[in-house]
């Protein structure tokens, strides 16, 4: 499909205080169904681990995973920012991994990457924006630490979580992903910085909201608690399917002519 102009990180950034909807996409398909509903914001997260490649937490996807599917995200979409996760092992370990990383996202279509952490990864993050590359944070529960060790508990340090917002705001971040935070300490953080915050599982007074597309439309058993099931498109493909296994073995499909 051919790209028309799409979305920039700055006018993501001029969003601050107006609420808008971002939502997670993995291919083609979905992705324009995203677009064509009016979301203009796209994560490709590394959640795509559980709820499209079966894996148990995200620290399995690897950055060919990101790039494939992110590309795949960006094909099916004609102006919408998408940003895309730097997977777990991608930008520990330095600035010039990072750095690599990123490019290889950027190469795929990639309007901007994301990783995890706030004071830890400041210097990755003013690494990335120094090279050209538009930075979308994450703060509060981080997954990929989560699911190998931490846990998904609820983050309430005001003092922690509005260092790590400063952190990266400062390093140059367009906006910052809340993920389980306090809702309270969730509207002080809002409030404290100039980037929009994207909150997931954290309460309504963050600048956007974002939701795995999986969770929303029902289409994974496990979704967190915080979700809101918007469709049971699982159940709608479980009952089409049933009734072609039916006609199949009833040899009424294909019709006889």
């Amino acid at each position: 499909m051919a790209s028309e102009k799409r979305l920039t990180p700055g006018a993501i950034r001029a969003r601050k205080g107006t609420p808008f909807p971002v939502m997670t996409a993995y291919d083609a398909a979905l992705a324009r169904c995203v677009e064509e509903a009016g979301i203009d914001v796209i994560l490709v997260g590394d959640s795509l681990g559980m709820v499209v490649l079966g894996y148990a937490t995200t620290a399995a996807v690897s950055l060919d995973d990101m790039v494939r599917h992110g590309g795949a995200v960006v094909r099916g979409t004609r102006r919408a920012h998408v940003i895309v996760d730097l997977p777990f092992g991608t930008y520990e370990a330095g600035d010039e991994d990072a750095v690599r990383a990123a490019i290889a996202l950027v190469r795929a279509g990639a309007g901007s990457v994301k990783l995890e952490g706030g004071v830890r990864v400041a210097a990755r993050i003013a690494a990335l924006t120094a090279a050209g590359i538009p930075v979308c944070a994450h703060i509060g529960v981080l997954p990929q630490p989560a699911g190998l060790d931490t846990g998904f508990r609820r983050k309430t340090d005001t003092a922690a979580l509005l260092a790590d917002a400063r952190a990266v705001e400062a390093a140059g971040a367009f906006a910052v992903v809340l993920e389980m935070v306090d809702a309270q300490l969730s509207a002080e953080v809002t409030q404290a910085i100039a980037i929009p915050t994207i909150g997931i599982g954290s309460g309504p007074a963050c600048d956007a909201q974002v939701l795995v597309l999986h969770d929303a439309l029902g289409l994974y058993p496990n979704a967190p608690p915080f979700v809101k099931q918007y469709a049971d498109l699982s159940g709608v493909a479980i009952s089409a399917l049933r009734d072609y296994a039916a006609e199949v073995r009833a040899g009424t499909f294909p019709p006889r002519p």
